[in-house]
């Protein structure tokens, strides 16, 4: 099945398009969605783009996406401008309070900006049956994004534990990519 819709005015709709609820857009349902609605979305672009690109490359395309997120959020939503203990305050405060996820600071390296940072009661996976595997690419890429946009510094996180695998929280590893 193949759907094609058109946009009036503009070609493409942006992240700053589109994020946020505007004024009479949700005036009796608000602007808070069940987990099950966003995994709904979530899990139903999985599988469509790994049926038509492959595992491979939708895991990749979830991880961009996640990165073009994480940028996004922490231009709008977080002060860029705080010192790290600050900024990471803040970072967990927002993300508590839109109801993302619960972040902790693991391991710090301040000499190489090498972090370990855990995840709980996160909307991607917390819950979810044990599948053997990570399934938090979004996450990946939007802690990547979050952390390029405050330090200025090319990041990458890679998840080595998830609720899928069969723990109880997700815990990534971030540090600087270097060419």
């Amino acid at each position: 099945m193949e759907y094609s819709g058109f946009l009036h005015e503009k070609e493409n709709l942006t992240l700053s398009d589109c994020v946020g609820v505007r004024e009479g857009g949700r005036e009796n349902l608000g602007a808070d969605l069940p987990v099950a609605v966003y995994r709904l979305l979530e899990y139903s672009f999985r599988e469509e783009l790994a049926e038509r690109f492959g595992k491979e490359q939708q895991v990749e395309i979830f991880r961009g996406a996640g990165y073009r997120a994480g940028i996004f959020f922490a231009k709008y939503y977080l002060d860029l401008t705080l010192g790290m203990s600050d900024f990471i305050a803040q970072l967990q405060k927002q993300l508590e309070e839109m109801k993302i996820g619960v972040l902790r600071v693991e391991e710090t390296e301040e000499d190489t900006g090498k972090m370990v940072l855990t995840m709980s009661e996160d909307a991607d996976c917390s819950g979810l049956p044990t599948r053997g595997e990570t399934v938090c690419n979004y996450d990946e890429g939007f802690l990547a994004g979050v952390l390029t946009a405050y330090t200025g510094k090319p990041y990458g996180a890679v998840e080595i534990n998830c609720w899928a695998t069969g723990d109880r929280v997700c815990r990534f590893q971030a540090e600087v990519q270097h060419e």
